[in-house]
C-alpha cells in the first residue's frame, strides 16, 4: 500500500506580527484617515502577510485595531487572541506601553529593562520601523505612543512560563521573523534560555531542569528552589546543556522519569520518543554489571525498572550525571541527577561522591 504523505503543516503569525500589523492599521486611520479591512506588513525576512482586521476604534487623539492571531497549524497558547494596538502621540519619539493583558517585566535578565512592557525587540523595532515609514509619508514626527493590549491575556498566560520568567499581569509580544512555525523546537530552546538568563541575572546559585511536572514538582519540593531557577528543559537537555555551557551557574540538577534519564546516560540529548530511543543492550549491561535481572529482552523502560528495581535506577541516575558532567566540560558546574517515578517520589540521585 502507498503511504500517504503527511499534510504540510500550516505555519502562522507571531503577537509580535499581528501588532505591527494592527500598529500600521490604526495609524493610517488616525493619521490618514483611511479606514480599512486589511492590512500588509513586511517582516524581517521579506514576507508580506496580509491581515483582517478584527476590531475598530477611534476617539479623540487616538485609533485602534486589532488582528486575531492565527497561529497556523502550531499549538500556541495565544491562537484566537485579540491583538489590539491602540495609537496616540507621545512627548517624544517612539513610547511603548502594556495594556490589558500584556506584562510588564519585573526581573532583570531578559532583554527588555524591568518596568517596561513585556514587547521583545523584534517586534518593537517591527513597530517603529511602521512608524518611521508613515510618519515619512505624511509628513508627521515619529513621535507616538503604542499601547499593545491582549483581552483575556492575564488568563492566557498562566499558560505559559511568564510567571517563572518574571513577566507579570500577562502576555508577551513576542517574535524574531514574525512567523510561527509550526512544533518549533527553537521557539522552546529559546524559553530555556530566557529562564537561563533569568536565573543568572538573579543569582541563583542552583537551577534544575526536570523532563516534566511531576520530576520538576519532586525537585522544587526536594531543594526548595524558587521558581525562576526551575528551567523548562522538557526534552531538550542538549539545548539547555549548550547555553549552560556558555552561561555557567555553580549547580544543576537534572531529573525526569526512568526512561528519560535511561536515554539520557545513553549519551542522547534530544529526549522525544521520536528521536532517540531506550538502548536496552546497553542497559542490561549497567544491570549485569551489579548483578541484576537480566533486562535485555524487556519491551520498556518501565518493565526493566519493574525487574531490576531501585538499584538500576541508582546505577541509571549515576551515569547521566557522568554524562551531563562531561558534556559540561571546564564550565565549572557541579551536577547532579534524580530519577522520579510517577507518583512523584525520588527513586534515585546521582550525585559526585
Amino acid at each position: 500500500m502507498n503511504r500517504i504523505p503527511d499534510k504540510e503543516l500550516r505555519r502562522g503569525w507571531t503577537t509580535g506580527a499581528c501588532a505591527t500589523a494592527a500598529t500600521k492599521a490604526a495609524l493610517l486611520w488616525l493619521w490618514q484617515g483611511t479606514e480599512t479591512t486589511r492590512v500588509s506588513i513586511t517582516l524581517p525576512k521579506g514576507e508580506t502577510p496580509d491581515f483582517a482586521l478584527a476590531h475598530r476604534r477611534r476617539g479623540d487623539g487616538w485609533a485602534e485595531c486589532g488582528i486575531v492571531k492565527d497561529a497556523g497549524d502550531d499549538p500556541d497558547a495565544t491562537h484566537g487572541a485579540l491583538i489590539v494596538v491602540r495609537v496616540s502621540a507621545s512627548p517624544g519619539g517612539v513610547v511603548f506601553k502594556a495594556g490589558d493583558g500584556v506584562g510588564t517585566v519585573t526581573r532583570p535578565g531578559l532583554p527588555i529593562a524591568v518596568g517596561e512592557p513585556a514587547i521583545n525587540p523584534a517586534p518593537r523595532a517591527m513597530m517603529q520601523a511602521v512608524v518611521a515609514e508613515i510618519a515619512t509619508q505624511q509628513g508627521m514626527a515619529a513621535d507616538v505612543t503604542i499601547t499593545v493590549s491582549i483581552p483575556g491575556g492575564a488568563r492566557i498566560a498562566e499558560k505559559t512560563w511568564n510567571g517563572r520568567l518574571g513577566i507579570k499581569g500577562g502576555l508577551s509580544i513576542l517574535g524574531t521573523t514574525g512567523i510561527v512555525r509550526p512544533f518549533s523546537c527553537a521557539a522552546w530552546i529559546a524559553s530555556i534560555h530566557r529562564g537561563i538568563d533569568v536565573a543568572r541575572a538573579e543569582g541563583a546559585p542552583h537551577v534544575a531542569g526536570c523532563t516534566g511536572n511531576t520530576s520538576e514538582k519532586a525537585v522544587q519540593a526536594h531543594f526548595d528552589l524558587p521558581d525562576f531557577a526551575m528551567l523548562d528543559m522538557g526534552d531538550f537537555a542538549g539545548g539547555m546543556l549548550k547555553y549552560l555551557r556558555r552561561h555557567p551557574v555553580a549547580r544543576v540538577t537534572i531529573a525526569g522519569g526512568f526512561g528519560k534519564m535511561s536515554k539520557l546516560a545513553q549519551g542522547a540529548m534530544d529526549l522525544h520518543s521520536k528521536r532517540s530511543t531506550v538502548d536496552f543492550a546497553q542497559l542490561n549491561s549497567l544491570a549485569r554489571a551489579a548483578d541484576l535481572p537480566d533486562v535485555a529482552d524487556a519491551n520498556t523502560a518501565l518493565e526493566a525498572y519493574g525487574r531490576a528495581g531501585p538499584k538500576l535506577a541508582e546505577l541509571v541516575a549515576n551515569k547521566a550525571r557522568l554524562v551531563v558532567a562531561d558534556f559540561l566540560g571546564d564550565a565549572g558546574i557541579d551536577v547532579d541527577t534524580m530519577i522520579v517515578d510517577r507518583a512523584g517520589i525520588i527513586v534515585a540521585r546521582g550525585i559526585d561522591a
